[in-house]
Formats: structure tokens, sequence, C-alpha cells
């Protein structure tokens, strides 16, 4: 089901933005025009992927410095070993939706 989450304005190029949606952390990461949706949680040890950083189409993790590909959540470099789940997004009248 998809759910409302902000304004395409409201993202920076290239900057993790959270949210939560019933005790669960994501991000969205607009890269030019796409907008991908992940889980917010690194997947190799507690870490707030909002709080890493984007190089291209690469996120990185702010604790042990795992890589994650945004386009599909895959592990780029460890010590992650786990991919992020990706999730569909949508835009609608200028407002960014995700099915979580």
């Amino acid at each position: 089901m998809f759910k409302p989450v902000c304004s395409v304005e409201e993202l920076r190029d290239s900057t993790p933005f959270h949210f939560s949606e019933n005790g669960r952390d994501y991000i969205l990461i607009k890269l030019g025009n796409e907008i991908f949706a992940l889980d917010g949680i690194c997947t190799h040890e507690y870490a707030e992927l909002w709080n890493g950083f984007v190089t291209e189409d690469v996120l990185t993790c702010p604790l042990h410095l795992s890589q994650f590909d945004v386009r599909t959540g895959e592990v780029v470099t460890p010590p992650a070993e786990k991919p992020l789940r990706k999730y569909s997004v949508k835009v609608e009248h200028g407002r960014v939706y995700v099915d979580i």
C-alpha cells in the first residue's frame, strides 16, 4: 500500500531523507529525476543511514562505512553482507508515495 511521505521539493539531491512508519525507519534518496526508497537502518550493525552520505549512486553507512547501491539496495562494499530492502516509489502531483 502506497503511503504519502513528503513533497518532491523537500528532497535534496543525493541527501538521505529520513521517515518512519509503524515503528520502522526508511530513507528516500533523490538522484536527478529519480527517487529511491530503502530501509533506513544498516544491515551490518545498527546505524541510521540518513546520517550517511551519497556519492554518485552509492550510499555509505556512517558507522563502519558499508556501502550500498542506491538503485538496488545491494551491498557494494562490506562489512555489510545483506542488501537493504528497496521499496517502490511513485510521484503524483509533486508528492512522493512509498509502497511499504
